[in-house]
């Protein structure tokens, strides 16, 4: 007999060999009576910074038998284990006339691409960026100093954006793909520990390996994948999807579309809504990059433990209020760096990244207030016009030369001319300057970001320390549009395009992305079956 056990918690310096005893315990049973011990959820408890714990979840095996006789006895945690439901894909019966196009190598494409290529489907995808250890060499260049390659970069290229971060896989959705796509990452080189951390990350040097895995296995499995290739236009007959043009000349015929380009895919964004596509804003957030001390952030939250090696670099999220609008820090990354994320000539911007070891001497995170549409006029480009108003303003206040405009937090709070920074370097390249960052910030965004840390202190003390730096501009949180789709998945006005993931305003992070690809690519087989 599986039972799961919940909530068992323990001194986070424990050995997991412990779990058996808590179990004993709780199940009223000899500890040798169980066996097959597997956790399935570890969390981490530092709210008592005297007594940090973990906190599992575990399935186990007894007999049945001991099942039988004491069921009764057993504490009100310890549960039958619950069988993981499967995804649905019924394949269809129309025969696959053309391939099923993939526009994006991010997260909802690969994964998307990797369904349909297992299932013997045509798949292509394409993706206007460079492979992975190409645009490794390109980001590389851009941040020392050289050009920017405004088709393949932090935004553009194999991977996705989250290519170029800290590979969190938290996630709030409960759709049971999500276990699947942790599944498939620890398969092709994620570290098992993210199976069962409640916040797993993988980093974004073991996210790049994992990458390019999937997709030798896509290709493996009879999928093409082009890179350099720009979606430019599409084409359809009586309101379907037929074809897509790429890069302005080569028409590639399709039965369907998955259409999972990142939210940076501004030109791709406006081409689609002049062929009609129903597109319409959305709201987001901007803002900046934080920069701490990782020991400072440590100590706030493990206290004299900061620095077992047990708890590793400490993280932390907070919310608070603007007037009514909401800041929140985003994407924290601790031991990181804030990085260069431009994919335009003429725009500064950032975000933050981290590898696996979490090792830096920096914690970044992005403070970043809510924008509404309504804000803004509400017109469907409204979002990315204000966004690129931002990106250029920080791109001349830095200089024109993507150095990114930044200035303590101390200078910030008070108005008064930038010092130079001190006791916090930023980790931005090529390079930070120290700038007043209200030139380049509208003032319900200053203000929100200023009451912001004022109320994050609360919660941290020494949040808004004098010398933590702040850098512009955090600009690219989520897409400030929606391409709208209707109950089957499909584009509301163009049937057998599906738009899914971040860039079509349907995801917020890595793995809520990949079930996005996932689920429009069962859609796609459930019509179409393979030749």
């Amino acid at each position: 007999m599986k039972l799961l056990a919940t909530d068992l918690n323990m001194p986070f310096n424990a050995e997991e060999s412990t779990l058996r005893l808590l179990i004993a315990a709780d199940t009223k049973l000899p500890a040798e009576s169980i066996s097959g011990i597997r956790v399935v959820r570890r969390s981490l408890d530092a709210r008592d910074k005297n007594d940090i714990r973990f906190i599992y979840s575990a399935e186990f095996e007894i007999s049945d038998e001991d099942h039988r006789r004491n069921s009764r006895r057993f504490a009100r945690n310890v549960t039958k284990a619950p069988e993981r439901p499967e995804p649905a894909a019924v394949t269809g019966t129309i025969p696959q006339p053309a391939p099923v196009v993939i526009v994006g190598g991010g997260p909802a494409g690969l994964f998307a691409a990797l369904t349909l290529a297992e299932r013997g489907y045509k798949t292509i995808l394409i993706e206007r960026g460079k492979s992975i250890a190409e645009r490794r060499a390109s980001v590389e260049g851009f941040w020392s100093g050289g050009s920017l390659d405004p088709e393949s970069n932090i935004m553009f290229g194999e991977g996705g954006a989250g290519a170029f971060s800290d590979g969190k896989l938290t996630t709030r959705i409960k759709d049971p793909r999500a276990e699947l796509i942790v599944e498939a990452l620890v398969k092709y080189g994620a570290p098992e520990r993210i199976a069962v951390d409640a916040k797993p990350h993988v980093g974004t040097d073991v996210l790049r390996t994992v990458v390019a895995n999937i997709r030798k296995r896509i290709e493996e499995a009879g999928g093409v994948v082009r890179f350099g290739a720009k979606l430019t236009d599409i084409h359809s007959e009586d309101g379907r999807i037929t074809a897509v043009t790429v890069n302005g000349e080569e028409k590639i015929p399709c039965c369907a579309a998955i259409l999972a380009v990142g939210q940076a895919a501004r030109d791709t964004y406006r081409m689609l809504y002049d062929r009609g596509l129903e597109i319409k804003a959305k709201p987001f957030a901007v803002g900046v990059r934080i920069e701490h001390p990782q020991s400072f952030i440590n100590r706030s939250q493990f206290g004299k433990f900061a620095g077992h090696p047990r708890l590793g670099a400490a993280e932390y999220r907070l919310t608070g209020k603007s007037g009514e609008r909401g800041v929140y820090t985003f994407c924290m990354c601790p031991g990181g760096f804030v990085v260069a994320s431009s994919s335009n000539e003429g725009e500064v911007v950032t975000n933050g990244m981290s590898y696996a070891a979490r090792d830096g001497e920096n914690a970044n995170s992005g403070i970043i207030v809510q924008v509404n549409p309504s804000d803004l006029g509400g017109a469907p480009f409204c979002g990315v016009e204000f966004q690129e108003k931002l990106e250029r303003a920080a791109f001349r206040l830095g200089g024109g030369d993507y150095s990114a405009p930044a200035e303590r937090v101390a200078d910030f709070l008070s108005g008064g001319e930038p010092m130079p920074f001190a006791a916090v370097k930023p980790t931005y390249r090529p390079q930070a300057v120290p700038r007043n960052l209200r030139k380049c910030l509208p003032g319900a965004i200053h203000r929100g970001i200023a009451d912001g840390i004022t109320a994050f202190s609360r919660c941290i003390k020494g949040f808004d320390m004098g010398d933590a730096v702040l850098t512009a501009v955090e600009s690219r949180t989520s897409a400030p549009v929606r391409i709208m789709r209707g109950e089957s998945g499909e584009a509301t006005r163009l049937a057998g395009l599906y738009p899914v993931g971040e860039g079509a305003g349907y995801a917020g992070g890595i793995v809520s992305a990949a079930v996005d690809g996932m689920k429009a690519a069962e859609r796609i087989i459930a019509v179409w079956r393979p030749e």
